[in-house]
Parts: structure tokens; C-alpha cells; sequence
């Protein structure tokens, strides 16, 4: 009898699931739901840096994309062997104490702060001060130092401590705090105990600052020195943590009956979006897997014995068993790379949405078929007119920190800049600045894990625009001075969660052996081009310039 795994990957924006064959990773059919209220931008305010999704995005999008590849893909219930989730993270959420997602209880259904608390929010810049700080000088475990040694706003504890301070009734109404990975995991599992419940290694490794040389969290010392609220929540979250190749519980019975599966069906530890990525990309020794979306994630892997004691400095954690286990999963990104080119492309399109689309000279068809026109066009022309500009041609000097810089050294106060406009300049001349703004700070990137002895070899990018952009993938393979590899897999994070299911349902022994069999080939190679690779030499060093510049002025007005 055939064996099938699911996988699914949750976006910023969308949900995917993948219905795959464990035999050979081969895809039987694929389902995406877009978020409703997330692409209304409710609970968002981008002047303040706020980006919250309400958990109903989520759950409704579990059951549509399962569904329909389940109708899709015409196999009998029992053949789905396993499922396994990923998500963004750090994307924590509060829960109550009997599971349910606070958002979903009454009171707390439209209230922002009881939302879950996207990747990309960074409300809590100064809560992440704060932890920096005490970690260097309380006395005790500086307890980031596997996480790059400077813990960001992006994460858990920041987060939680922000919400906490700025509105008591979610507090109080609060039992746990659960990363989107865990709290999906736990709503399809039949495991609902919350405090014997299999949380993500990847998630608390990365994010929570949990490493087991300390005995898991940070203890209640250091956490009530920020805030008593932190010390007693810890109480209710977990000691030990798990990787995604075990087994989290069965599917339980209301779930089943939601999907059309049966309770047979195991559920793995949940993970992250990049690492479940990783894996569906066949990661190896010396590789850097690129996931490249609205932002991206850097996802090595290394053995213990290469690894040792040894911290990388600057980066997003190390931890045990976040990518293979057994070995060491090493974690970067970009807090914004597609995003770049989607800020742009919003300024471009101002006088569009506001100026064409409400002409009164127009029919209501006559504007709906001008805006899928332009939308179809739009980024492929601009990236079209920016390669035909020749290298001997001045473009401005632009930094990628649009949402602040993740890696190296988190700093997320930190802006965006340009430099070098003159009346020449056009918008392709702009376009292509942000193009080699996104490259450059991959570069920074590539530098500080080579700096930090990490070697390199092989850089795998993943995501949709690794596969649709052949211009940036040139541009980086000449701003790095490396071949880079695209993965054939529309969904290779969403392939990553099924070969841990494949794992955690027993159909393959370990991770390593069911990549190797069902991980995505590469349907493109990107070289160097020798003429270009000194010319981005030279333009690194002028982005470096101005981000030092950028850094230190905004140093003095913090």
C-alpha cells in the first residue's frame, strides 16, 4: 500500500499544504489560502512597526488546504501516514489554559495585543535592549550567547514582554504562550496536556534562548529581573524540547472528522518555515540554504564535533537538532528582502491606486483589466530595463534595511537610506540599487560565517524568488563569487514538513535518508560572471560606507 505525508507551510501571507508520495517525494497536489484579515491589514499599523495575525487566518487555511489536496490527490484516508507543520517564527500567541488561542475567546477577538505576534513586528526594540543588557550584566549565564549573543525584537521573550506591559487584561487572561509552530501542532494533535506537550526544539532553541547546557529557559532569576510576569509565566511553558523527526501525538478525533483523515494519522513536532526549507533542499555539510521571500533565512547545518564549544557571533542560533538532528542547525536571514522590492513597488504604484483606478474617464472593466495588466508587468519590467543598464552607469547606493537588519548583529531601529540620487536617476536605476542592496546584505552575511570559521561551499536558494527572478540571482552569484543552486520545488519548505513526517511516521529511519529520497532536485545553476565581480566589489564597500554612516547617526539619536 502507498504511504502519503502532508506538509504544511505557513507564510507571511498564505498557508500551503502538499500532499507528497514518501516513496520518491514526488508531489500529488498542493492547495494555497491566502489570510483574509492579514491581506485586509487588520491589527497592522506599519508606522509603528505592528504586524499581527488573528490565529482564525490559520485555522481556517489548516482546513482548506488539507481538504482540497486530499480531493485532489483521490487517496484513501488511511494511506496519510503523517503530517508536520512549519511557520515563521519567532511568532509567538496567547493561550488559555484549556488550548484555545485567546483571540478566539470572547473580549479578546479583535484586540491586537492578543493576536499572534508576527516575525516581522518590532514593537518590543526596547524590551530586546533590555534582555541584551541583563544578559551582559546581571552576573549570571549570558543567555544569548547561542543566539549570536544579541537577542532581537523578533522574538519570543521581547515580544511577550511588550504585550504583558502594554495590556494587563491579556495577561490575565493568558495561561501559556505558544509559537505558531506549537499551537498548530497542538490543535491537530491528541496530546492536550499543554505542559507535557512536545514543543519545537527549533522554535526555543532559536528564539527562546533555550539550550540544554542550562538546563532549558532561562531560570526565573533572570527572567524576574525584566519583569515578575516573565518568571511566573515560565511555570507554564516546558523544560525539554523536541525535534521534528518525533512523534508530537496522533490526530484527534475532531480534526480527523474536519479533514477527512483518520486518528491514525501521526502528528510531528512542529518547526520553523527556513529550516523545514532546509531540509527539502537536501541540506549538507558546508551548504547555505537561502529561503528567499518577503525576507529571508540562512540555514546551515554542522556536526557537534566541527561546532564544539564554539559560538558564531551575530547570527540567529545554534541549536541542536533544528534542522537534522544530530547535528548542529545554524540559522541567518535578512529581515527584509522581497519586502524591499514590494516597498518600492507600493511608492511606484501610488498615483495608480490613487489617480488611474478612481478616474472617472474609466469603466469600472476598463480599470480592472489596466490593474491585472500592471500588476503582471510591473516588477518584470523594471527588472527588465534595470539589467540593460550597462555597469559603467552611476546607481544610487541603497541599504536593505527597510524592516531593520536581522544578521550580522540584530539591530532592528536600524533604516533604510540611499545615496547617490542625481536627475538621471529613473526608476530602474532605483530598482536596481535595491537589487544590489538585497545581495549585499546576503554578502555581509556569507562574510561573517566565513569570518567566524563556518565554511562555505554551496549556496541553495529556495522560494519564489530564487525561481522567478533570474536577475537577482545573477546579481548575488556576482556579489558573492559563488554558484548558486535553485531548488525545483515551488514548496520546498512545505516538502521539508513532509519528509519530517515521513520520519515521524516511521516510513524512513532518519531525516538525512528521506531527504536524500524525497528532497527537491535543482532546475538551475547561477555562476559568477568574472567581468561583473570586481565592479560589486567596489559597490559593496560604498553600501558598507553608508551603512556605517546610517549606523552610527542613528546610534547618536538613540
Amino acid at each position: 500500500m502507498k504511504k502519503y505525508v502532508i506538509g504544511l507551510d505557513y507564510g507571511s501571507d498564505s498557508v500551503r499544504a502538499v500532499l507528497i508520495d514518501s516513496q520518491n517525494g514526488a508531489e500529488l497536489a498542493s492547495e494555497v489560502f491566502w489570510y483574509p484579515r492579514w491581506k485586509a491589514q487588520k491589527y497592522c499599523d506599519p508606522a509603528i512597526n505592528q504586524f499581527r495575525q488573528h490565529p482564525l487566518d490559520h485555522i481556517e487555511g489548516l482546513e482548506h488546504t488539507v481538504t482540497s489536496v486530499m480531493k485532489q490527490g483521490e487517496v484513501s484516508p488511511e494511506t496519510v501516514k503523517g503530517i508536520c507543520i512549519d511557520t515563521t517564527g519567532s511568532s509567538p500567541m496567547p493561550v488559555t489554559q484549556d488550548g484555545t488561542a485567546l483571540a478566539c475567546t470572547e473580549g479578546f477577538k479583535e484586540n491586537p495585543n492578543a493576536m499572534m505576534v508576527l516575525w516581522k513586528d518590532h514593537t518590543a526594540v526596547k524590551e530586546a535592549n533590555e534582555i541584551n543588557d541583563l544578559a551582559r550584566s546581571w552576573g549570571g549565564e549570558d543567555y544569548t550567547k547561542y543566539e549570536g549573543g544579541i537577542y532581537s525584537s523578533e522574538w519570543f521573550w521581547a515580544k511577550i514582554l511588550h504585550v504583558a506591559r502594554e495590556d494587563k487584561s491579556v495577561v490575565d487572561a493568558t495561561h501559556t504562550w505558544m509559537e505558531h509552530c506549537d499551537f498548530i501542532t497542538y490543535l491537530l494533535a491528541d496530546e492536550k496536556d499543554l505542559k507535557a506537550f512536545r514543543r519545537s526544539r527549533c522554535a526555543a532553541g532559536h528564539k527562546a534562548m533555550w539550550h540544554e547546557s542550562w538546563g532549558g529557559l532561562p531560570d526565573k532569576e533572570f527572567l524576574s529581573k525584566l519583569d515578575p510576569y516573565l518568571a511566573s509565566l515560565r511555570d507554564n511553558l516546558y523544560e525539554e524540547t523536541f525535534t521534528s523527526n518525533e512523534i508530537a501525538g496522533h490526530l484527534n478525533e475532531e480534526w480527523a472528522g474536519k479533514l477527512g483523515l483518520t486518528t491514525e494519522t501521526v502528528i510531528a513536532v512542529g518547526t520553523f518555515d527556513a529550516h523545514a526549507g532546509a531540509v527539502g533542499a537536501k541540506v549538507d555539510h558546508h551548504a547555505l540554504v537561502r529561503v528567499m521571500g518577503t525576507s529571508t533565512c540562512d540555514i546551515m547545518v554542522s556536526s557537534n564535533e566541527a561546532v564544539g564549544d564554539k559560538t558564531v557571533k551575530g547570527i540567529c542560533g545554534q541549536v541542536d537538532g533544528s534542522v537534522i538532528p544530530g547535528m548542529v542547525g545554524l540559522e541567518a536571514g535578512q529581515s527584509a528582502f522581497g519586502d524591499v522590492l514590494a516597498w518600492f513597488k507600493d511608492v511606484l504604484q501610488w498615483p495608480m491606486d490613487n489617480l488611474v483606478l478612481n478616474s472617472k474617464a474609466l469603466s469600472e472593466e476598463q480599470k480592472a483589466d489596466l490593474k491585472v495588466e500592471v500588476e503582471s508587468r510591473f516588477i518584470r519590467l523594471l527588472a527588465e530595463q534595470a539589467e540593460a543598464i550597462p555597469l559603467s552607469e552611476s546607481v544610487p547606493i541603497a541599504l536593505d534595511w527597510v524592516n531593520g537588519r536581522r544578521t550580522p548583529d540584530a539591530n532592528q531601529e536600524l533604516k533604510s537610506a540611499i545615496s547617490g540620487i542625481s536627475l538621471g536617476t529613473k526608476a530602474p536605476h532605483i530598482f536596481k540599487s535595491l537589487v544590489n542592496a538585497i545581495c549585499f546584505g546576503a554578502k555581509m552575511i556569507v562574510d561573517r560565517f566565513e569570518e567566524e570559521g563556518v565554511k562555505i561551499e554551496t549556496v541553495i536558494g529556495i522560494g519564489g524568488v530564487a525561481r522567478k527572478s533570474p536577475f537577482i540571482m545573477q546579481t548575488l552569484a556576482n556579489v558573492l563569487n559563488m554558484p548558486i543552486k535553485v531548488a525545483e520545488s515551488d514548496q520546498a519548505p512545505a516538502l521539508g514538513a513532509a519528509i519530517y513526517a515521513a520520519v515521524a511516521a516511521g516510513i524512513y529511519d532518519n531525516v538525512i535518508e528521506a531527504s536524500k529520497v524525497m528532497g527537491s532536485d535543482f532546475e538551475a545553476e547561477y555562476f559568477p560572471q568574472a567581468s561583473q565581480v570586481e565592479v560589486y566589489a567596489q559597490l559593496l564597500e560604498a553600501y558598507k560606507q553608508l551603512g556605517n554612516f546610517v549606523e552610527e547617526q542613528t546610534n547618536k539619536n538613540t
